[in-house]
């Protein structure tokens, strides 16, 4: 059993995305000890996942070592487990590299892909919440591409070349987006032989409308910024099924493939020993206004994972960095305020805006009450995303790669490093 080795209490956090960081940074100089777990030693930027999938920056300037972040905070620890389960009772992590006890308890683990229960869905469809997933995709893209340039077979070329995304939130859009510009700026380039091919790119959501959580110029000009990239966009439909060749949508379309992307939906990661009345709907933990889990007086839930449930939001906030980020830094204080003695206050989300970008000069943007479109809208988009990421070598990387794609229309990061087995859906070893 792993103990404090010291008399001030042990916050544990389990976590290293934006809330779990956030919280941890913001509880430097505390008279606390920090504790944070994570099956990864590196912090994921997910915004920018996307982009590693389509082959546009490298996957390494998405992640920064946690131990850098926090290189000089003296107050933290930092270990990489997978937590099998939580025992509230004796106030235990019981984790792959021992047993943690703590005083306070921070979960922030997050959310993964929500495949609805369709064991077929989750099977053969590739989902993207990790730079491991987002690897999977770009092997899958070029491994189907360059396997459309030597079949002979046309129909199996035809479904080599059909892209099929799903899900019409950011995610979806941004992909739509880089899938189309590969298929305009990259495919005659790269493929010669594919050039007069008909590469198909589709776009199946499930509301009426595209980003749906955005205000309505943001939808109508995204649907408009895609439209005019030909990509099909099919709204109020859902996808029923899909055997790794023919995807079914419930109106009754019926899409030959080898490529269906999933960004339709996400469930938080609830790690074991919650029991489920704490749980509400999409696998998130229901917590009060300082997110403190029901029913209990020191675990805590940020994040994806966290369900702020009232009457004003039923619902809980939206599953976006920014909750997560506000949620960190606000229970960091309220930690602080417990350990001291002082009261806590509620927490508050502060909306700063909400974006996403189509393509070269094409992004959408909602700041408070300011919306803009098109290539302003673009370039407040790169710079708010560049600022973002962790650590000075990653944002002159990432910057260096969108300059170069930008001014050639072109990247140096198609590569097929791991090699992705479609028949089971894994990666095989034998490539690396």
């Amino acid at each position: 059993m792993n103990k404090q080795d010291n008399k001030k209490p042990r916050v544990i956090i389990i976590g290293g995305g934006f809330g779990g960081v956030q919280l941890a940074k913001k509880l430097k100089n505390a008279p606390v000890e920090v504790l944070l777990l994570d099956k990864h030693n590196y912090h994921t930027f997910q915004p920018l996942l996307y982009q590693v999938a389509t082959g546009a920056i490298e996957a390494d300037s998405i992640g920064f070592p946690i131990r850098r972040i926090f290189s000089k905070q003296k107050n933290f620890t930092f270990h990489l487990a997978n937590v099998d389960n939580i025992d509230t009772a004796t106030n235990t992590v019981i984790t792959t590299a021992g047993n943690y006890t703590y005083d306070y308890l921070v979960i922030a683990t997050g959310a993964n892909t929500n495949f609805f229960g369709n064991q077929e869905l989750e099977h053969y469809a590739m989902p993207m919440k990790n730079i491991a997933e987002a690897l999977n995709i770009r092997s899958l893209m070029l491994q189907n591409l360059e396997k459309a340039l030597v079949t002979t077979d046309k129909a199996e070329r035809d479904a080599l070349l059909t892209f099929v995304i799903v899900g019409g939130g950011p995610t979806g859009v941004e992909l739509a987006g880089a899938i189309s510009e590969l298929r305009k700026f990259i495919l005659c380039k790269d493929y010669p032989g594919l050039c007069n091919a008909d590469m198909k790119v589709y776009l199946v959501e499930g509301k009426p409308e595209l980003l749906a959580a955005m205000s309505s110029q943001a939808s109508l000009k995204a649907k408009k910024f895609l439209k005019e990239m030909d990509v099909v966009i099919y709204n109020g439909v859902h996808v029923s099924s899909y055997n790794g060749l023919v995807l079914k949508i419930d109106d009754g379309k019926v899409i030959q493939t080898r490529n269906v992307l999933w960004a339709a939906g996400v469930k938080g990661e609830v790690p074991g020993g919650m029991p489920e009345e704490v749980v509400a709907k999409g696998g998130r933990l229901i917590t009060d206004d300082i997110n403190r889990v029901k029913g209990y007086s020191n675990v805590f839930a940020i994040g994806d994972v966290s369900a702020v449930q009232s009457e004003a939001n039923p619902a809980g906030y939206p599953g976006v960095a920014q909750v997560a980020l506000q949620q960190g830094k606000h229970l960091a204080k309220n930690l602080r305020n417990i350990v001291e003695g002082r009261p806590t206050t509620p927490f508050v989300y502060y909306d700063l805006g909400t974006m996403a970008t189509i393509g070269r000069n094409k992004a959408v943007a909602d700041i408070k009450k300011f919306k803009f479109q098109g290539f302003f809208a673009w370039l407040l988009w790169m710079f708010v995303h560049l600022l973002s990421l962790a650590g000075f070598s990653n944002k002159a990387v990432v910057f260096l790669n969108w300059a170069i794609n930008y001014f050639t229309r072109n990247s140096d990061n198609r590569l097929i490093i791991r090699y992705f087995k479609t028949d089971t859906m894994t990666v095989d070893p034998v490539s690396y």
